[in-house]
C-alpha cells in the first residue's frame, strides 16, 4: 500500500482555509442577529366622495398621504344620495363630500355632520360620443338624439339636469323640453355610469359634469348656453360619529389649502378657494 504524499495535511488545511477563511479570522463571528421593526400603525380616515370626485380626492389621497406618513385615507365612491343615506342609518364615514348642498345641509339639520363647508364648484355639460353618431354641435340639437342618459331624479347631476330641462323649456320650448325626455332612455345612480354609458356607444348623448368629461378623455363636451348655465356646489363636513375628527378636520383643511384647492383644478372643478395665480379650468 503506498505512503500517504507528505503534503496531504498541508493541503486539506490549506483547502480548508481557502474555503471558510478562518485561519485568517481565527474563529468565525456569529452572524448579526435581525432586527424585526414593527409595522408603524396607521390612523385610518373613512372619506365619502361622491363619483364625480374620484379622480380628483385619488390625488388628495397620496398627497395628504405623503404629507401625513401615519394616516391611511380610504375612500369610497357613490352617487351622493346613496352616501348621506349611509351616514343617516349610522355607516360608517369620517368625512362627506356631496355634489349637493342639500343632501349635506338635511344632514346637518339632523345633526349628523358639522363643519360643512363649499370646497368646489361644477358645470353641466352635454356629452357624446367622439364620433357624435346623432350630429349633436349645439345643445339645441340634443331634440334630436334617440338615446338620452340623465342621472337619477334622487342624485344631484339628475336633479341638476331635470333643472336645466326646465330652465329650456322656459327658454327653447316646451316642445324642445318634451322631446329630450321623451328620449331618456335611462337613469343612472351616478354621474360616471352616465358618462359610461356614452363612451361605450350606448347613448347618443347624456348631461354630465364637466369635470367627467376631463378625466376620461372618452368622449366630447358640448357647451351650454349661457343663460341656461348653473353651477354644482360642492360642500364637505365631518361625521358627527366620527372617532377621528381632527383627522378629519385636518383633511378638510388640506382640501381647502391653495394645494388641495390646485387638485380641484387640475381634476376640472372650479375652485371654491381659488389658489394665488389660478385660474378657472378652460373647457
Amino acid at each position: 500500500m503506498p505512503a500517504p504524499h507528505p503534503f496531504t495535511p498541508i493541503l486539506a488545511i490549506a483547502l480548508a482555509c481557502g474555503l471558510t477563511g478562518a485561519c485568517d479570522r481565527g474563529t468565525p463571528e456569529a452572524p448579526a442577529p435581525v432586527v424585526i421593526k414593527p409595522a408603524i400603525a396607521k390612523e385610518e380616515l373613512l372619506v365619502l366622495a361622491a363619483s364625480s370626485l374620484t379622480d380628483a380626492f385619488q390625488r388628495l389621497e397620496r398627497e395628504v398621504e405623503q404629507k401625513h406618513p401615519n394616516v391611511d385615507v380610504l375612500l369610497s365612491f357613490a352617487g351622493s344620495s346613496a352616501l348621506a343615506l349611509q351616514i343617516d342609518q349610522g355607516g360608517a364615514g369620517d368625512v362627506l363630500a356631496t355634489a349637493s348642498e342639500e343632501h349635506l345641509h338635511k344632514l346637518v339639520t339632523a345633526g349628523l355632520i358639522q363643519d360643512g363647508v363649499v370646497f368646489a364648484h361644477n358645470e353641466l355639460v352635454v356629452a357624446v360620443p367622439e364620433s357624435n353618431p346623432a350630429k349633436i354641435e349645439r345643445f339645441e340639437d340634443l331634440a334630436n338624439a334617440e338615446r338620452i342618459v340623465l342621472g337619477a331624479p334622487n342624485v344631484p347631476v339628475g336633479q341638476y339636469a331635470d333643472g336645466l330641462l326646465e330652465r329650456a323649456g322656459a327658454s327653447i320650448g316646451a316642445q324642445f323640453a318634451a322631446q329630450v325626455r321623451a328620449h331618456v332612455v335611462s337613469r343612472e345612480a351616478n354621474v360616471r355610469l352616465v358618462l359610461a354609458k356614452v363612451e361605450l356607444g350606448e347613448a347618443d348623448a347624456a348631461i354630465v359634469y364637466r369635470s367627467d368629461i376631463r378625466a376620461t378623455g372618452k368622449a366630447r363636451a358640448i357647451e351650454l348656453p349661457a343663460t341656461l348655465s348653473e353651477r354644482a356646489t360642492y360642500p364637505i363636513g365631518v361625521a358627527t360619529r366620527s372617532k377621528h375628527a381632527a383627522l378629519a378636520r385636518t383633511f378638510i383643511g388640506y382640501v381647502l389649502s391653495p394645494e388641495g384647492q390646485a387638485a380641484m383644478v387640475a381634476n376640472g372643478f372650479i375652485p371654491a378657494r381659488p389658489p394665488a395665480g389660478a385660474t378657472e379650468p378652460k373647457p
